[in-house]
């Protein structure tokens, strides 16, 4: 039974080295630190407290954020079960609600679709996946894609 415990945590823990706090309070604590340790700590510590979502919607807790995030936070918390189900599917009038309120152009949309489509299982892995879980992934996956980190910059 151990060893299933100690095998879950380091999967875990590996899954998180991947992840990037980026802020948050895990962030402020753990800032200025390298590694993989400091890095799945700062991780832990805003998945832990959920706090991120909190610091990206206000603009607080190390977090650079724009408007258009904030409002695309805002209509996911009342809105993630429709959202969820335009973006299995890659298209939907929510899912075209979040484009519009994050900016994206006409001439991106489609490749916005695909991506959240294409990730739909990292940004809600699971039934219980939180809104602000959501936003954290999305922005996330649009900060690592060069065409649609725009959208998303601070």
């Amino acid at each position: 039974m151990k060893k299933l415990i100690a095998g879950a945590l380091l999967m875990g823990a590996s899954t998180l080295a991947f992840a990037q706090p980026g802020c948050g309070v895990g962030a402020m604590i753990w800032k200025g630190q390298s590694g993989i340790a400091p890095h799945v700590l700062a991780a832990t510590t805003n998945a832990t407290f959920g706090n991120q979502t909190l610091g990206m919607t206000t603009g607080t807790l190390g977090c650079q954020t724009n408007q258009s995030v904030q409002s695309m936070a805002m209509y996911m918390e009342s809105n993630i079960d429709k959202v969820a189900r335009d973006m299995s599917r890659g298209s939907g009038e929510n899912l075209d609600t979040v484009a519009v309120l994050l900016g994206v152009e006409e001439a991106d949309r489609d490749s916005f679709r695909r991506v959240l489509q294409d990730n739909f299982a990292t940004i809600f892995p699971s039934s219980d996946t939180t809104s602000g879980e959501a936003v954290d992934a999305i922005v996330a996956l649009l900060e690592q894609n060069e065409s649609l980190s725009k959208y998303v910059a601070a």
